[in-house]
């Protein structure tokens, strides 16, 4: 721990709860703390679902409760059983929640004006492309990679997402059973590995580790939403595919990908993987990579 930059952010945090009025009971001077006009803002004008609400924010469930309790007397929200099943809560903003959700957005737009009002041009600019970066880096810093089983739902989901996209992006489409295989049972322990990202609370990308002959293992189905691209997603799956073939022992790792996903070799070769002659049979590849571990 680097006492320099834990003495940074925390003066950071503390200049920025003040300027963005954090500590006043009454947030914007709309009579309610940030807390609740943060949830007003996050059931957005589709609703959401409370589950998903709880994870996006990372707030505790008898917290959130409390707030969406007093948004609800206050009428701006409403929280209903979802048709089917009665365990999923979903909250939608009223017309009076949808009316004071754009006198905040109004003031909101003020406050943020504050922050660039008193500098010049450049110093703005400065300061914009800062909080770019800072807001960048905590996205990319609250993504969660996980083992999962390979048929669960949000490994599924995944799955159905990459063959969609490799479908588009192929010359010649893609059809998962021409592809080298990489069953359930394969990327089950200790066959193998599956690994889920989320971001958000949303699975967000995946990878898996074929153990193979228990020296050479294979990386298979690496995949990132778009949606979340540019927050490291694909590196932190991938050293986390490495971390666990070096735990089961695995000494070298192979891999192969298309010449149409340019990104995903560029990734490679930032991760130390060389390109070496094919090692297998794989009909939609172009390209193949090694690393010692």
């Amino acid at each position: 721990m680097d006492e320099h930059q834990i003495r940074q952010v925390r003066l950071f945090n503390r200049v920025v709860t003040q300027h963005v009025g954090a500590l006043e009971e009454s947030y914007l001077r709309r009579g309610r703390p940030l807390g609740e006009a943060r949830l007003l803002h996050e059931v957005g004008p589709d609703g959401i679902d409370v589950r998903i609400l709880r994870e996006k924010l990372k707030l505790d469930s008898g917290y959130v409760s409390r707030l969406l309790r007093s948004l609800e007397a206050q009428g701006l929200v409403e929280t209903r059983n979802q048709t089917g099943d009665r365990r999923i809560r979903r909250v939608v903003v009223t017309p009076k929640g949808r009316a004071e959700r754009g006198i905040y957005d109004a003031l909101s737009d003020d406050l943020a004006w504050s922050f660039l009002k008193p500098l010049d041009p450049a110093q703005r600019d400065r300061l914009v492309k800062a909080m770019a970066e800072v807001e960048r880096l905590l996205r990319a810093g609250s993504v969660e990679v996980s083992l999962e089983p390979p048929d669960s739902a949000a490994a599924r989901w995944c799955l159905a997402q990459y063959f969609a996209e490799l479908a588009e992006r192929f010359d010649l489409g893609f059809d998962p059973a021409r592809s080298n295989s990489a069953r359930d049972d394969e990327m089950t322990p200790p066959a193998g590995f599956f690994v889920v990202a989320r971001f958000e609370g949303e699975p967000a990308g995946c990878g898996a580790l074929k153990a193979g002959d228990g020296i050479t293992g294979e990386i298979k189905r690496m995949w990132t939403a778009p949606s979340a691209r540019g927050l490291g997603i694909a590196r932190r799956v991938l050293r986390t595919l490495e971390a666990k073939a070096r735990e089961v022992g695995l000494k070298v790792l192979h891999l192969e990908t298309n010449r149409a996903l340019t990104e995903a070799q560029a990734l490679y070769r930032r991760e130390g993987y060389r390109e070496v002659a094919p090692f297998n049979s794989e009909p939609y590849a172009h390209h193949w990579f090694e690393k010692q571990l």
